[in-house]
């Protein structure tokens, strides 16, 4: 991809896939590159979007276990019925359905890197069963009567403040001192746009597009933005552009459609929302975060910052399954 600045791409700094010019990124792979030889638990915080899942990738690319498994964990997007199974695995008959024995999420990850990705969203009820298998490395299926030994290292992910979860009664404290030994603050996007030329490069190429050139009109138009859905609302929003250049042209300023109005745009303090109620408040803004992603739940709950048991629970309460 051609730039107004054609050496950004060759001065970026990487870290496994992940790709900086910023100081705030600089000072996070400092971090990484520190941690990652060892077997300290890392939990990255970060918002929605920010790549915690490619920076925890990173860290397991520059460990000693590479060369082992990765296995991914998200505790977001699993069923709580189902939570307990997929991480600890379970035996044939264990249950209605449990055909065969299953192994979980920590067996499968035996020598290498678990990544527990949005690990606050981990139901209540299973965070003694992760506390345990965590300080006894061992782990006892679903209708088990033995315990099996695992060796793994984890890595945490969270969009969420897990002191404010504790306070609130919704997050183990004994789990978050575990999970605390390094926690690694990950910046949002508005607050390293120096990464937004190699950012659009990385992503023009994920997209099957890296014939295409950026103006900096366009990366201008860009770093005005908001971007409170991070890198991840970046990617949609060139995927979008994609659909209006031609082979070998450039994305201009008039290709770009945003999913967030412009930083300062949208002021919730100023709109008449005196007098409404919060359910009619609510259901409104679960349903236009829907129709922003298409109807996919899972991405829809992240960017409301809930559970995605929590989302199905309010569209039922609220008539909007569809």
């Amino acid at each position: 991809m051609s730039q107004s600045n054609p050496t950004s791409s060759s001065a970026a700094r990487r870290l496994g896939k992940a790709t900086t010019l910023s100081p705030a990124m600089n000072r996070v792979f400092d971090v990484l590159a520190r941690l990652a030889p060892t077997d300290v638990t890392v939990t990255l915080v970060g918002e929605t979007g920010t790549g915690k899942d490619v920076l925890a990738h990173a860290v397991h690319e520059h460990s000693r276990r590479a060369g082992r498994p990765f296995v991914v964990f998200d505790c977001g997007s699993v069923a709580p019925s189902l939570a307990e199974s997929e991480l600890l695995g379970h035996e044939r008959g264990s249950f209605t359905g449990a055909v065969s024995g299953h192994a979980g999420a920590f067996e499968r990850a035996h020598g290498g890197t678990l990544f527990l990705d949005e690990i606050g969203e981990l139901p209540l009820e299973l965070q003694p069963r992760l506390l345990r298998v965590l300080e006894s490395r061992r782990v006892r299926r679903v209708g088990g009567v033995h315990d099996r030994p695992i060796e793994v290292r984890i890595v945490a992910a969270t969009n969420r403040d897990l002191t404010e979860e504790v306070r609130a009664g919704k997050f183990r404290q004994d789990l978050y001192f575990r999970l605390a030994a390094a926690l690694v603050p990950i910046p949002p996007l508005r607050e390293r746009l120096d990464d937004l030329p190699v950012l659009v490069s990385n992503l023009l190429a994920e997209l099957g597009r890296d014939d295409l050139s950026v103006p900096e009109a366009t990366l201008a138009a860009l770093r005005r933005h908001a971007w409170l859905g991070n890198v991840r609302e970046l990617k949609n929003t060139l995927a979008y552009a994609l659909t209006f250049v031609e082979k070998h042209g450039s994305v201009q300023p008039h290709h770009l459609r945003f999913s967030h109005p412009p930083e300062g745009a949208l002021d919730l303090e100023r709109l008449p929302l005196g007098g409404q109620s919060l359910e009619h408040i609510e259901r409104a803004a679960i349903r236009q975060t829907l129709d922003q992603t298409n109807g996919n739940r899972v991405q829809a709950a992240r960017v409301l910052g809930v559970a995605v048991s929590t989302l199905y629970e309010k569209l039922k309460k609220y008539d909007l399954l569809r």
